[in-house]
């Protein structure tokens, strides 16, 4: 559907370059919905605008549905676009526009006749379950109910991908779970794809099939979430899951000075969760396990959970009981 290959965007500055984006490469499945996350300034924004041309790449491909997106003159890029809806932070809503003629807006620009756009509108309105705000002002909504007019408007012309420019990040926590939702609702009833630029992790955890998290203009690592959160091998990631785990249970810092044993983080995924793992350790290794933390979560259906625990006993007889675990599909990292 959508492959990224090399892509690089230099901006200039007192005669200094510098890559916003730099040597980036991935591809996105139809019907997915793929997120890029990273702290502000890792470039996620500016990969986003490269890819409808919003910003012009400074080298490297971008192929959406076997076009060569980049080899595209003006006329060609425009008629392109039509395909490539796009949502922002702050919804880009006209302000002295109803509801209906803000989606309403792109159908007029392709000069569709009223009544297929009236017909298209009250589509969308019954879509985003926001019929009974057809004629009311931006002002008079909610944060949630503008992003989800916009994301109406970015559906008018039935794009086959959607932009999302941190699309919720300027909305309270249910106001954001009725944008995740319509977006999701867009994936299961339109077959959209979605690339989702965000810095909030528990949005990406809880909407996104595959993540690409960025730093300094990179992606510096990729996977399905649920892998992501069971084994993220950069410390960009881990702090990021990290810092989701202390929203979701306050969970303290570990101090490792105080524990005898060896300090693990025990992933599970949806297959081990509901096993006796651990008590299987204490009963056929002799070993004594502590648990210090932890937290179970969901990841769209499935489940998953990691534990902070200490283990004490005979050395061999511990390693032994390592190697059971990870023989069992627990994803094990050594802390101390």
């Amino acid at each position: 559907m959508i492959e990224v290959s090399h892509l690089v965007k230099e901006f200039t500055n007192e005669g200094k370059s510098f890559r916003a984006v730099d040597d980036v490469s991935f591809h996105v499945n139809k019907g997915e919905i793929y997120g890029i996350i990273g702290l502000s300034g890792a470039g996620k924004s500016t990969l986003v605008r490269c890819l409808n041309r919003l910003e012009e790449p400074t080298q490297g491909e971008i192929t959406i549905d076997g076009v060569d997106i980049l080899a595209l003159n003006k006329k060609d890029l425009l008629n392109q676009r039509k395909d490539i809806g796009m949502i922002f932070q702050h919804f880009n809503l006209f302000l002295q526009k109803t509801v209906y003629d803000n989606i309403a807006y792109p159908l007029e620009i392709q000069k569709w006749p009223k009544e297929k756009i009236q017909e298209r509108v009250h589509e969308l309105l019954d879509f985003i379950d926001l019929k009974d705000k057809e004629k009311a002002y931006p002002s008079a909504l909610s944060g949630g109910q503008k992003q989800r007019v916009a994301i109406a408007r970015a559906l008018a012309t039935s794009p086959k991908i959607l932009l999302s420019d941190e699309g919720t990040s300027a909305l309270d926590p249910i106001n954001t779970r009725m944008v995740v939702d319509t977006l999701k609702k867009t994936v299961r009833d339109l077959n959209t794809t979605i690339i989702m630029i965000t810095h909030q992790m528990e949005v990406a955890k809880d909407i996104c099939d595959r993540i690409a998290v960025m730093e300094n203009g990179k992606i510096i690592e990729e996977n399905t979430v649920e892998n992501l959160f069971r084994a993220p091998k950069t410390k960009q990631t881990q702090n990021f899951i990290s810092s989701l785990r202390e929203t979701d249970v306050h969970e303290p810092a570990l101090d490792l000075e105080k524990y005898q044993g060896r300090v693990l983080r025990l992933a599970y995924d949806d297959k081990t969760v509901g096993k006796p793992i651990l008590s299987r350790c204490i009963k056929d290794f002799d070993v004594e396990i502590n648990l210090i933390s932890g937290n179970m979560n969901r990841v769209d259906v499935k489940d998953f959970g990691y534990m902070n625990v200490e283990v004490l006993g005979d050395p061999d007889q511990v390693k032994k009981a390592l190697d059971f675990m990870k023989e069992t599909g627990v994803y094990v990292e050594v802390l101390k």
